[in-house]
C-alpha cells in the first residue's frame, strides 16, 4: 500500500535531526527509510549514502530540516570492514550476483595479496560496476544490467586513505578500508582478483563510520520497532545535543 501521511493514524512527526541506523542484511537503504517514514509518520526523511542489500552497518538518516544537510553528510569519507574472496567472479562483484567464473587461487600467496591490496592506497580512477545505482543517459546501470545490457561507464576519481588487513586465511581476506565517497568496495575486490590472476569478489561488507558518525551510536531496526513517536523524539534530541553539538557546522533544529 502506498504511504499517505494524511491518512496515517499518527500525527506527523515534526522533530528534526539525525538518526543512525545499523542496517540489517537484505534490507535496502530505501527499506530502512520507508520503515521509519511509515512507522513514525515522518513527512521528510532521507539517507546519506546507499548501502547494498547484502551490506550491513551504518546508515545515516536525516529527518525534517536536517534533510538540507543530506549532501554534506553524503559527501564525507567512509570506513568499512570487508571480506575479499579469491577465486570467484560474479556479475555484480559480490555474492548477490551470478557466478560468471571460478578460478584456482592456490598459487596466490599472502605476501602477493598484501602487496596488491597495498597498491590501491592513494588517489585513483575507479570504474563503477554495471550492477550499481550510477545513471547512464538517465537510467540506472542495474536496470540496464537486468535487461542484459552492458554499457560503457566513465571511471570516477576516488581516494583510498588506508587499507589494513585484519585477517588473511586464503581464499578469504578481511580488511578495514577508509575511503572517499563513491568508492565501490565491490570493484576494489574485483580489481584485486584480476591483478592476482584468480578473480575476486566481495564476500561481506559492513560500514562502521561515515564522516563524524560511528556505528557505536547506531540503533538497530529491532530496537526501532519497540519505539513509539515519543521514544524516537527523545532518542533524536539526545543524539542532537550530546553528539551533533560537537560537530562543527551543524546547528540545532527543532
Amino acid at each position: 500500500m502506498r504511504y499517505n501521511p494524511k491518512k496515517h493514524r499518527l500525527p506527523p512527526f515534526t522533530s528534526s535531526g539525525v538518526l543512525l541506523v545499523d542496517k540489517p542484511k537484505e534490507w535496502t537503504s530505501f527499506d530502512v527509510v520507508n520503515f521509519v517514514r511509515s512507522r513514525f509518520n515522518v513527512p521528510k526523511v532521507g539517507h546519506c549514502g546507499t548501502l547494498d542489500p547484502a551490506a550491513t552497518g551504518l546508515l545515516v538518516l536525516v529527518l525534517g530540516k536536517f534533510t538540507q544537510l543530506s549532501s554534506k553528510f553524503s559527501g564525507e569519507d567512509k570506513t568499512y570492514e570487508a571480506t575479499l574472496q579469491l577465486g570467484l567472479e560474479t556479475d555484480s562483484f559480490d555474492l548477490d550476483g551470478t557466478v560468471v567464473a571460478e578460478h584456482d587461487w592456490s598459487g596466490v600467496t599472502e605476501e602477493q595479496l598484501r602487496a596488491v591490496l597495498a597498491g590501491f592506497v592513494g588517489e585513483q580512477e575507479q570504474m563503477p560496476p554495471m550492477v550499481s545505482a550510477v545513471k547512464k543517459d538517465g537510467k540506472k546501470l542495474y536496470e540496464l544490467a537486468r535487461e542484459g545490457v552492458e554499457v560503457e561507464r566513465e571511471s570516477k576519481p576516488i581516494t583510498i586513505f588506508s587499507l589494513d588487513i585484519t585477517r588473511c586465511e586464503l581464499p578469504f581476506c578481511d580488511f578495514t578500508l577508509h575511503c572517499s565517497k563513491g568508492t565501490y568496495v565491490r570493484s576494489l575486490c574485483s580489481d584485486a582478483g584480476k591483478k592476482l590472476g584468480c578473480g575476486g569478489t566481495l564476500a561481506a561488507l559492513r560500514r562502521t563510520r561515515s564522516g563524524q558518525f560511528n556505528i557505536e551510536d547506531a540503533i538497530t531496526v529491532d530496537q526501532l520497532k519497540e519505539f513509539d513517536q515519543a521514544a524516537l523524539e527523545i532518542h533524536i534530541r539526545n543524539f542532537l545535543y550530546e553528539k551533533l553539538s560537537r560537530i562543527a557546522g551543524v546547528n540545532h533544529a527543532g
